[in-house]
């Protein structure tokens, strides 16, 4: 009986140092990509057959243990597919093995053969057999007509810069459309930034294109599905038997064999960038995936990242990376008319004015009531949740710190708790000071729950037309925590049942709220002062993205307004925000970046540590970086590598201790990023090396993070 040889890829444990595919022995030859069950250590684990492999040498070959099963039926991953998770585990320092199965729906681990012929054979006599692509109805603004022009007449990758309301959806399923009608087999892949996206993305997507392709020819591909779901939404897109599949970040890593257009939704958005694990940018993986497969790519949004900005912006030496389609007007705005006269206006309110304590000014207190008395809606954002930040103690100066954290305990008063969260370590409030018993304690900061409670207060006296009091409601990680909390709170907004809306960042991200009129930011100022260079531009986004949700009906865009309560409302940033002046915003960040050297015009990259003591992840970190320059230095393959990366002393992490484990980072910075690449990865050996060494007994984890989004 012949004996073939097989390089399987397998989900090998991070401090192992096993990067690449592993021996195995098979009766049968199996294609590439053939999905296989094989024994390591004492477990038996699903892998990716990556190729034939090297015959051992005779007295190794008995050594080697047989697959122990494989999935017959079910269609080996593509070469494409493949080649995507190979840059992916290369490009972000990761096990080939650990990225190829954490590509897989996890419940693939638990079935047998038989188990999944069943669920084959459910799937095909399930699907149907429709083709007809929708028909378009609805009429394009000339913005809408432009852009989907050019997006099926030339090659891409295409950047939407579209304002809030523009109608980006519509372009997105105009190119859809397209590509479906002009290949059988062809596939769409559109991403979105967080789960609650999802399904009001999906619903529109499917009243589309549901009636003709087929209800199974939509689906939706997310961790937030139960197992059964996710597995059958990967079958389906590995299949060809959906034609559409929306997702999170995960969606990007899917199989899809006939894959032709890739959209990234909310473009900007640091929620694609995975940080645990391999820590890879969904947005930037499916740029390459868009080479590969030959997809066009269309990165969607009304505030793009400021690497994507750059990358469409022409030079002197030629026209950008990205082909930059604009469409500066909301649906409803005349052609020809000032884009911003359809936008919301936004007011400041300089609270440095107002008297001390003051939660919300007069002024905007006036407008929220008003709009309650005309049935309208107003969105209040503040992006902390809990009712106070810290709880602390005048006399001694006690505060509410968290025993295995650096950080405070959130005051919760719904359920009297204080709550980390990071850890999640919680505590009911003390009746009195821990430290010196003092009964009257107090808080420190707002967050939601107050916000919510103070505006019942404050508007107990406002009337809707009906008569009856204004309703608040209130939308963040807390009050969405159970099962359809979230979609059912969304349900009541979207019906008009609530007047006032409370909520953090979730509600200021691609919702229609059709009844906005009014949008407040209520304390925007820390993120001015952060010590991480993206602060100003994520805040851009955020109060850029809020102001959106107002006046998206035609009928009332001209009441809309955008207030920003702050202590320094002559800032630039709020400047450019009054003007919606995006470009200008984007080039003074870019001029500041350029001048301190920072991305896109260098490349960066970190290595953290965790470990029982600060010393000991410093250390580390330290010990590495003098190995690896040492070493590295006396390679003259890598001389020339190592020569123009700077190399940043260790420091803590902002919150540098979590569930009691001290972190540290390392922060290297070269700008040509094939040097840093080249670096990274001849270091991990002596970072393996480092961790096995007794010296470093206190080090619990390593990990590399490539194009860091936080600092």
């Amino acid at each position: 009986m012949t004996t073939h040889w097989l390089a399987v890829a397998v989900p090998t444990p991070a401090h192992s140092g096993l990067g690449e595919p592993l021996t195995y022995r098979a009766e049968a030859p199996l294609p590439p990509g053939s999905i296989v069950r094989v024994p390591l250590g004492a477990r038996e684990v699903l892998g990716v057959v990556w190729g034939e492999a090297a015959a051992p040498e005779a007295a190794l070959a008995a050594q080697v243990r047989p697959i122990a099963g494989s999935f017959d039926g079910l269609a080996p991953l593509g070469d494409d597919w493949r080649q995507l998770i190979a840059f992916t585990a290369r490009y972000y320092q990761r096990a080939l093995g650990e990225v190829a199965l954490a590509a897989l729906p996890p419940q693939l681990r638990t079935l047998s053969g038989t188990q999944m012929a069943r669920r084959l054979k459910r799937q095909r006599d399930a699907a149907l057999d429709a083709a007809a692509v929708a028909i378009e109805n609805e009429a394009l603004t000339a913005d809408q007509a432009r852009a989907v022009a050019r997006i099926e007449q030339e090659a891409g990758p295409f950047l939407l810069f579209g304002t809030t309301g523009s109608g980006k959806t519509e372009v997105y399923m105009r190119a859809a459309a397209r590509v479906l009608a002009a290949e059988p087999d062809a596939q769409v892949l559109v991403l979105v930034p967080e789960i609650n996206l999802t399904p009001q993305l999906l619903a529109r997507f499917a009243a589309r294109f549901g009636a003709g392709l087929g209800d199974s020819a939509v689906v939706a591909l997310h961790s937030g599905l139960t197992p059964a779901q996710r597995l059958g939404a990967w079958l389906a897109a590995h299949s060809g038997r959906a034609r559409i599949v929306l997702g999170t970040r995960v969606a990007v890593l899917a199989s899809l064999p006939g894959l032709k257009l890739i959209v990234v939704d909310e473009e900007h958005d640091p929620s694609y960038k995975q940080q645990e694990g391999a820590r890879y940018s969904a947005r930037d993986l499916a740029l390459y995936r868009g080479k590969l497969s030959g997809a066009k790519v269309i990165l969607g949004s009304a505030t793009p990242s400021l690497e994507s900005w750059h990358a469409s912006t022409p030079s002197p030496d030629g026209p950008g990376r990205y082909q930059r389609l604009a469409m500066p007007r909301r649906v409803g705005t005349a052609e020809g008319a000032d884009p911003l006269a359809g936008l919301p206006r936004v007011r400041r309110v300089d609270m440095s004015r107002q008297p001390k304590g003051t939660l919300i000014a007069p002024p905007l207190l006036a407008a929220i009531g008003e709009r309650v008395a005309r049935g309208e809606q107003t969105l209040l954002l503040l992006n902390r949740r809990g009712w106070a930040p810290v709880l602390h103690c005048a006399d001694c100066g006690w505060k509410s710190e968290c025993p295995h954290c650096s950080a405070y305990r959130v005051f919760h008063k719904i359920d009297r708790t204080l709550r980390c969260h990071h850890c999640g370590f919680t505590q009911r409030v003390p009746r009195a000071c821990p430290d010196c018993g003092n009964l009257d304690i107090g808080t420190l900061g707002r967050g939601t729950e107050q916000l919510e409670e103070r505006l019942g207060e404050l508007l107990a006296e406002v009337r809707r037309p009906d008569g009856t009091p204004a309703r608040i409601a209130r939308i963040d990680a807390d009050s969405t925590r159970g099962k359809g909390q979230l979609e059912a709170s969304l349900a009541q907004v979207h019906a008009g049942a609530v007047d006032v809306l409370v909520g953090t960042q979730m509600i200021a991200k691609g919702h229609d709220f059709r009844r906005v009129t009014l949008v407040a930011a209520i304390n925007p100022d820390a993120a001015l002062f952060s010590s991480d260079f993206r602060a100003p531009e994520r805040l851009f986004a955020l109060l850029m993205q809020s102001a959106g949700r107002a006046g998206r009906d035609a009928a009332q865009s001209a009441a809309s307004e955008m207030w920003v309560q702050t202590q320094h409302a002559q800032h630039p940033l709020f400047a450019a925000l009054k003007a919606h002046d995006y470009p200008g915003f984007a080039a003074a960040q870019l001029a500041e970046r350029a001048q301190a050297g920072l991305p896109p015009f260098t490349h960066l990259a970190l290595l953290r540590a965790d470990a029982r003591s600060q010393d000991a992840a410093q250390g580390f970190l330290a010990a590495f970086a003098q190995l690896a320059q040492q070493r590295l230095a006396a390679d003259p393959a890598l001389a020339d590598a190592l020569a123009p990366i700077s190399w940043y002393p260790a420091v803590p992490l902002p919150v540098q201790r979590v569930a009691g484990i001290e972190r540290a980072q390392m922060l290297l910075e070269s700008p040509a990023r094939g040097a840093l690449q080249r670096v990274l990865a001849a270091g991990q050996p002596l970072l393996h090396a480092l961790r096995a060494d007794p010296a470093h007994r206190a080090i619990v984890r390593w990990a590399i993070d490539v194009d860091p989004l936080a600092m």
